[in-house]
């Protein structure tokens, strides 16, 4: 696949270089040209000198046929604007916006808006490292609203069914691993002992979530 990210600062480097190690095509775009030697030596990418909403950087980048944008640059204004450019006039089918506010970022999300707010995941996780959870978290979604995880089945839910978790807006069961197996689940699946279960979970709802799957 073909990517775009705008800002080559210890973010948007660190996101080139791990796009290119996933054997992606990467352009990198930043007003700065000496911010490139972030990419290092080996990397296999494009580079593009120019301001990351800018029409004419943007074809040069190849936003026409590229299959997302990033945009990471320190600056959330730059970030949006390039991000509903890319939206709206290139009509990229992926495009996500560096947002350090995070009162800024729930509000260009409801416009629309894939947005990720390092202060928002950032203190979700050190709080997460922080106190003991037997929620494992696999991926967090968004700008750190949502997590996935997974956690062992409890025997306070042996035998019951999966519509008994089940809390609307915090907790969804999406699948369930058995005896070495993954399948989706209904509403009437019944737990059964050794079950792991994989979660989505609003991250404020942890304590929540714990006393609804018997967690102590």
């Amino acid at each position: 696949m073909k990517f775009i990210v705008v800002g080559c600062g210890r973010m948007g480097s660190t996101l080139a270089r791990t796009l290119v190690l996933r054997e992606h095509t990467v352009t990198v775009v930043d007003q700065d040209p000496t911010t490139f030697a972030k990419l290092g030596p080996g990397f296999r990418g494009k580079t593009v000198v120019g301001v990351g909403f800018d029409r004419d950087v943007l074809i040069e980048a190849g936003i026409q046929k590229t299959d997302g944008l990033a945009a990471m640059t320190p600056s959330d204004e730059m970030n949006v604007v390039a991000g509903r450019m890319a939206q709206q006039i290139f009509r990229v089918p992926r495009v996500v916006a560096r947002v350090n506010d995070p009162r800024k970022a729930e509000i260009y999300r409801r416009l629309g808006l894939q947005t990720v707010s390092p202060v928002v995941w950032g203190v979700n996780r050190v709080a997460e490292l922080l106190t003991y959870s037997q929620l494992a978290v696999v991926q967090t979604l968004g700008g750190g609203q949502v997590d996935l995880v997974e956690v062992e089945v409890s025997q306070l839910l042996v035998g019951r069914k999966v519509a008994d978790v089940m809390v609307q807006g915090e907790l969804h069961v999406v699948a369930v691993t058995r005896g070495g197996r993954t399948f989706l689940p209904t509403l009437g699946t019944i737990f059964e002992h050794g079950d792991y279960l994989h979660l989505v979970m609003r991250a404020t709802s942890a304590e929540r979530v714990k006393a609804v799957l018997g967690l102590g």
